[in-house]
């Protein structure tokens, strides 16, 4: 039954703060929208729509907490997204606020 919790609360997690989880992913490494997808899909076993995944990649880029590059890999160009200052301090404002919300609970 934990299960079942464990996947319906990390799929709202994931539909509702996906601009935090994509911020993580792509602090990680720069990375670019398909790969992201695949690993949304496969970390959290949620399919991830294009039309949810690039407004908000795009909606990010806007804020300056991301940027994006075209590259060129194997004759495809890629926009490559890369996490800015302002998205790691976006980032650590959302850990420092959850963290105050596990620590009064």
């Amino acid at each position: 039954m934990a299960e079942n919790y464990r996947k319906e609360i990390v799929q709202h997690i994931i539909r509702n703060l996906l601009d935090i989880q994509l911020l993580r992913i792509i602090q990680v490494e720069p990375t670019w929208g398909y790969r992201i997808k695949k690993q949304v899909e496969t970390d959290f076993n949620i399919k991830l729509r294009h039309g949810a995944l690039y407004p908000t990649l795009n909606a990010l880029e806007q804020k300056g907490f991301v940027e994006s590059k075209k590259q060129q890999k194997d004759g495809r160009a890629r926009k490559v997204y890369t996490i800015t200052a302002t998205g790691k301090i976006y980032l650590q404002t959302y850990y420092s606020i959850l963290q105050g919300q596990l620590e009064n609970t």
